[in-house]
């Protein structure tokens, strides 16, 4: 069996003792976090160590970031999409050789938020978005395994949204952000999540404001793509809304899949 993880912790220096908190209490075999914010000379392997995990990780001061937690060695470390130039930390991706499974590749993504369409930092997410999938083709060919994980900034459909008519067109729920995910799956992969029947209103991250955890109002923009061979291996993918109870939690939930 084979557990794998994504939770955005925005900030990992405020966090930690919440993901060691979680670490024990599920020790998944690879966890992807997003939203570090913490430069490389500031990250907390030690602590991670101490708990049984090795990390890669990849930081930037003040924003973005992302790490690779792993229970043994991974391998063939790649920090952001090759060939794109981008001064933001947002990809970590490694290979997990010990595994019952055989080798799995491991791609954590924080995906661009894109603030507003027609914004500059929306045509940066839509070029994000397009080097990622040309990049995917080719992880896919070499690695067959392959889970791409993380915060994907992204509703890929109505039901991902407690407000569909609000939120029609607003960011995360754009024709051209659902456009790409569906391009994703196009490439070979499945939504684990959606392989499952799930519990209704499974969001993965609330606004801190207008009380919005407490009304239940919140999107599923976490995710899990499995590629198409290792369907057959899909066991179970769940959220996991208890870390949003704590006091300074996180906005976002950890997201689990289970692969035997």
């Amino acid at each position: 069996m084979l557990k794998l993880a994504t939770w955005n912790v925005n900030s990992l220096a405020v966090r930690l003792p919440q993901l060691l908190d979680w670490l024990a209490a599920n020790p998944v075999d690879a966890l992807v976090l997003q939203e570090t914010k913490l430069t490389d000379d500031k990250f907390p392997h030690a602590e991670l160590a101490a708990a049984g995990y090795q990390a890669q990780w990849f930081g930037q001061k003040t924003y973005n970031g992302v790490a690779l937690l792993t229970r043994t060695e991974s391998t063939d470390i790649v920090r952001n999409i090759p060939g794109f130039a981008d001064e933001q930390a947002r990809v970590i991706a490694g290979t997990l050789g010990q595994t019952e499974l055989g080798p799995v590749r491991v791609i954590g993504c924080y995906f661009p938020n894109g603030q507003a369409p027609g914004s500059d930092k929306f045509a940066y997410k839509m070029g994000w978005l397009n080097a990622l999938e040309a990049w995917l083709r080719d992880e896919l060919a070499q690695h067959p395994q392959l889970v791409l994980m993380g915060d994907f900034n992204i509703a890929p459909t109505d039901a991902d949204v407690y407000d569909p008519v609000g939120w029609k067109d607003q960011i995360h729920c754009t024709v051209e952000e659902r456009a790409h995910f569906q391009q994703l799956l196009d490439l070979g992969f499945v939504d684990a999540f959606r392989q499952f029947e799930q519990p209704p209103k499974p969001w993965s991250w609330w606004d801190y404001r207008n009380l919005a955890f407490r009304k239940n109002q919140g999107l599923r923009i976490d995710h899990i793509l499995t590629s198409t061979v290792l369907t057959p291996r899909l066991q179970a993918c769940t959220i996991d809304k208890a870390p949003r109870k704590n006091e300074r939690p996180s906005d976002h939930a950890p997201v689990i899949v289970t692969l035997a």
